[in-house]
């Protein structure tokens, strides 16, 4: 065991390498060129002013424009090079193509039922300009017909993940960011092992970077030879380029068409706390049965036909194909998707407009708390209009830096009225918001600038489902379970401060 650790360590290891040589090599040889060819210089200067103003001439976040100003003038050399290796959407146009054609294939299967979104603007205006937003910007529609299931931990999740998963009788559908060998993902292996072999349709994606210390290089091979049809996101080459940056961030199961998991919980054993990493590990999830997961369906089937090459018969895996008899229904819900390919953050105006429309509370769930001035200004404004707003975050980090910038955040919100509460048994990893007993989001999209800007995503937005009042109920209880922060709690050293303002100068790039 420790050996296969080492090995898929040492492949990290060995690409961060390799791409940090050839930005030290291109660097020297242009300072080189420079001492002997002074035009070189005046070339770099030139391509360094060209960049900066065609960064703020982008329709892009505003702290994602100055952070990388700020890198390329300061170290002109240094900061073009990296830019024009990492900065720039050179994967965007060929991505976005092939995604543009599934989007496109998926379409007609998307267009929704105009009875239920008339049905939920009878009962709340409000609600139905947030699921518009959804239908328009992500294009997912809004459902009934479906019953939902919140989960407080991931252990809880995995226990009916196994059980649906061995209730399989036709496909199983799995995209997740990270899968790593131990408890969980063996036992979940088993059972796609067996799928397989009785003749059931098995896939799964996984995004290369986030598994590359956690299993072996040859798994996609491996699960093959098993009958498990597998496509890995983005693999990890070698190379200084700017799809290092683009990460499928999501975590979707969907089995037999009328089945779906999401939230936070990768399938890993720190999840479901099978082994202990920064205390323990809380994270959210939600299970849907029913119509709604036709979303999660096209959702996975878009990204499995850009990274198979597949042309895709979507109306095969529809709800109803495998589950004649109509689904039950608690409220209404809308699974939605992220893209960084098309300039719409829709997985940061989705809290945005849960934030701006609450009208008693809304409550967070975050691991990380890297937040804009839109966020920030509408969490303030919220709280000064009278709005109980709270914000829970780890209160044992998983990334020291990280925490630091979401610390520095403390001031500013708890002057404006917002409450923050550190998770004082461990990490929090879930990515949940819950407004007015009415309205909830869960997903896997956290309050950071890569996750809002940079990777692929999802979550899904319930109105009166079961589970919203659920994940209350939790937040709830895990106030009780955390540490309230203070303005005397955020007292820092003036070397601490200046180093927090540093950080928060270049997140948008962490």
């Amino acid at each position: 065991m420790k050996t296969t650790s080492k090995r898929m360590v040492g492949r990290v290891v060995i690409v961060a390498l390799a791409v940090l040589v050839q930005v030290v090599w291109l660097v020297f040889m242009i300072m080189v060129l420079g001492d002997r060819f002074p035009i070189v210089t005046t070339v770099i200067d030139i391509l360094s002013i060209v960049a900066v103003l065609r960064l703020t001439s982008k329709n892009i976040n505003p702290a994602y424009k100055l952070a990388w100003t700020t890198l390329i003038l300061v170290v002109p050399i240094v900061g073009a090079v990296i830019y024009l290796l990492f900065g720039r959407s050179w994967m965007g146009k060929d991505m976005q193509h092939k995604l543009d054609e599934s989007y496109h294939a998926a379409a007609d299967y998307l267009s929704g039922d105009r009875k239920v979104t008339e049905h939920l603007r009878r009962e709340s205006e409000t609600a139905a300009r947030q699921s518009c937003y959804i239908s328009g910007m992500a294009g997912f529609p809004l459902y009934q017909g479906t019953k939902t299931k919140y989960y407080r931990v991931g252990e809880e999740m995995y226990r009916d993940l196994l059980t649906e998963l061995k209730r399989a009788g036709h496909f199983i559908f799995m995209e997740y960011f990270i899968i790593a060998e131990g408890e969980m993902w063996d036992s979940i292996l088993a059972v796609l092992e067996e799928k397989a072999q009785m003749g059931l349709d098995v896939r799964l994606i996984y995004d290369d970077f986030g598994c590359a210390s956690r299993l072996p290089q040859q798994l996609q091979l491996q699960l093959q030879r098993k009958g498990i049809r597998c496509e890995v996101f983005n693999p990890l080459m070698p190379v200084a380029s700017i799809i290092l940056n683009n990460r499928d961030h999501r975590k979707i199961t969907v089995i037999d068409g009328y089945v779906a998991f999401t939230g936070g919980v990768n399938l890993a054993d720190e999840y479901i706390n099978a082994i202990q990493r920064f205390g323990y590990w809380k994270d959210s999830a939600v299970m849907l049965r029913g119509e709604a997961v036709w979303s999660f369906t096209v959702m996975f089937l878009q990204m499995w036909s850009v990274l198979a090459h597949e042309t895709v018969d979507f109306a095969k895996y529809r709800p109803h194909v495998w589950h004649e008899e109509p689904f039950e229904t608690d409220g209404f819900v809308q699974p939605y998707g992220d893209t960084p390919l098309d300039h719409e953050t829709v997985g940061e105006s989705v809290y945005l407009n849960i934030i701006n429309r609450a009208k008693r509370y809304i409550y967070i769930f975050t691991p990380y708390l890297v937040i804009d001035s839109e966020v920030t200004t509408a969490l303030c404004l919220a709280a000064k209009s009278g709005i109980d707003v709270r914000i829970v975050v780890p209160g044992i980090p998983d990334k020291k830096l990280v925490f630091l910038v979401t610390q520095s955040h403390y001031g500013v919100l708890l002057e404006a009225g917002v409450r923050i509460y550190e998770y004082s048994r461990g990490f929090l990893h879930a990515k949940s918001f819950v407004c007015d007993d009415k309205i909830a989001t869960v997903g896997s999209i956290n309050l950071d600038y890569r996750s809002l800007y940079l990777h692929f995503e999802c979550g899904v937005w319930m109105y009166h489902a079961q589970a919203v009042l659920q994940l209350k109920k939790d937040v709830l209880e895990t106030f009780r379970e955390s540490r309230e922060i203070t303005l005397e709690n955020c007292r820092r050293s003036a070397l601490t401060q200046v180093w927090q303002s540093v950080l928060r100068l270049f997140a948008p790039l962490m």
